[in-house]
């Protein structure tokens, strides 16, 4: 049986537009995950179940950025909630509640390192900035069962052909001389 809240990643390219991650997570929240008990933090609304990720690595929690949790406690007196990572619970403050984003559906970026039982790709040609060949790659090998590339054929084909620009350019050249100099 598969449990379609940890079972099945959302894997998009984009944050912006109506296949983007922002979008996916507000739709999924709302179908996965009905919970009327929910805490408001600016635009954001997290929910009690909901799928959350850690955004950025807290060394003192022992919480790292891409670690994925649920949400399973929300204390609305004191704007706190709790989250269970792996059997361990977190604790987050209203001011530390800016290191949780939804994750329903999360960027490939932070998808790399990890695998899903079954991941989801939309591919749109409004995410032409992000159609590569690598990036498409990595997307698809974090599947370790199934993997489903939903959108539009075209914008598949152009990630497919586009190898992206992997040549960068970066100044380290001229700090190695000055080092050295």
């Amino acid at each position: 049986m598969v449990d379609p809240l940890w079972d099945i990643q959302v894997l998009a390219p984009m944050h912006r537009g109506i296949a983007g991650i922002r979008n996916f997570n507000l739709e999924l929240q709302n179908a996965l995950n009905p919970n009327k008990k929910v805490i408001q933090i600016g635009q954001r609304t997290f929910s009690l179940g909901d799928k959350v990720l850690q955004n950025r690595n807290n060394y003192e929690k022992n919480i790292f950025n891409g670690d994925l949790g649920k949400i399973t406690n929300i204390n609305l007196g004191a704007g706190s909630v709790e989250v269970n990572f792996d059997n361990e619970v977190i604790d987050y403050t209203r001011s530390e509640l800016d290191n949780l984003q939804l994750a329903y559906a999360i960027s490939v970026h932070k998808a790399q390192g990890s695998e899903f039982p079954i991941v989801i790709i939309p591919l749109l040609k409004q995410h032409f900035m992000l159609l590569q060949k690598n990036l498409l790659y990595t997307a698809i090998t974090r599947g370790k069962r199934k993997v489903f590339i939903v959108g539009d054929p075209f914008a598949y084909s152009i990630a497919v052909r586009n190898k992206g620009n992997s040549f960068r350019r970066t100044d380290l050249h001229s700090k190695i001389l000055n080092l050295i100099l």
